[in-house]
């Protein structure tokens, strides 16, 4: 019998201690909830590595203003410029992984694991949040080339190997690997010409000192509508509203091409699931609003809404894609 008053004791103990761990973990899962439905209960820092007065800074700061009002909390705009924006990007993979510190993110991210030696992973390290926008890419030329379309460049660039010059707003850039990607698939030759901006690539292209410019849609449209360049094709997938007449690469002879420039917020991994989604559903009614939307769309730059799982995927395709490229053609940075 006292073995047996032993058991029952033993039982009663373990069941008991289990009844108070199960109530333990269901009480701080229940806290964990509710911070959560509480967030934010501060401000937010959304890292930008780019310099202010940018295209990208500027979106940031339109998006960060808008969030502000939605969240009833402020959301503060850091810069953090450098290392082709890997500076921002290592600086907020060790933050903690709350919501509180978010990045702005740009073609770039999904470049920079195929050129440089980074301290962090971009797909390991990071949660996406939402996609801004999808900001076009196109290739221009001046007013007085005698190449009209994409059919022409690429006659023009097989009979002089080497001699027709592309510049960019700089080495590494999504316009630079779009360049690499035309080429790659047309069997061409270009002079690639990095520039220190779009600005000053463009002026250059007007003057005659480059042949063409391979850039973003937003600084091109008001020259093109001056007539003072010529637009040769969008990179885009489809036709942009912003310029409806102009075709695209692959519509033009160049079938599968596609290069994209886009803006996006990350977060640190880790950030929890309900924080990720309210922010997603954030910043989508934030690019749909009409004054945010309207702007987009006078710029050239278009609205894509994504879920956090599709901005996810986008982004992993988008690494894979610049890897094999970078690796096929032999892209190397300093």
């Amino acid at each position: 019998m006292r073995h047996l008053a032993s058991y029952v004791f033993d039982t009663t103990k373990y069941l008991l201690l289990s009844v108070c761990l199960v109530s333990s973990i269901a009480h701080v899962t229940a806290r964990a909830q509710s911070s959560h439905s509480d967030y934010p209960q501060k401000s937010i820092k959304l890292v930008v590595p780019y310099p202010p007065g940018g295209g990208a800074d500027s979106l940031a700061r339109v998006v960060a203003s808008k969030m502000s009002e939605k969240l009833e909390q402020q959301v503060v705009v850091e810069n953090k410029p450098g290392g082709n924006t890997a500076i921002a990007s290592a600086y907020v993979a060790t933050q903690p992984a709350d919501g509180y510190t978010l990045l702005y993110v740009a073609s770039s991210f999904s470049i920079n694991p195929s050129l440089y030696k980074l301290r962090y992973s971009t797909e390991n390290d990071f949660a996406p949040i939402a996609l801004v926008a999808k900001v076009p890419l196109i290739i221009v030329t001046n007013d007085k080339s005698t190449i009209h379309n994409v059919k022409e460049l690429i006659a023009y660039a097989k009979s002089k190997p080497g001699v027709l010059t592309y510049a960019t707003y700089g080495a590494g850039s999504p316009v630079h690997l779009a360049g690499e990607l035309f080429q790659s698939m047309t069997g061409t030759r270009l002079l690639h010409v990095p520039y220190k901006g779009s600005a000053p690539g463009l002026t250059d292209l007007m003057g005659g000192q480059v042949d063409l410019v391979f850039g973003s849609i937003e600084p091109s449209l008001q020259l093109m509508s001056s007539g003072k360049i010529r637009p040769i094709a969008v990179m885009t997938d489809v036709r942009i509203p912003a310029a409806p007449e102009v075709p695209t690469v692959a519509e033009s002879g160049v079938p599968g091409f596609e290069a994209n420039g886009w803006n996006g917020i990350v977060a640190p991994v880790g950030t929890p699931k309900e924080i990720v989604n309210r922010l997603n559903q954030i910043i989508n009614e934030v690019v749909m609003e009409k004054d945010v939307h309207d702007r987009l769309a006078k710029q050239g730059v278009v609205t894509d809404l994504k879920t956090p799982e599709a901005f996810s995927q986008m982004i992993n395709y988008e690494i894979h894609k610049w890897e094999k490229l970078t690796k096929d053609v032999n892209i190397k940075m300093e």
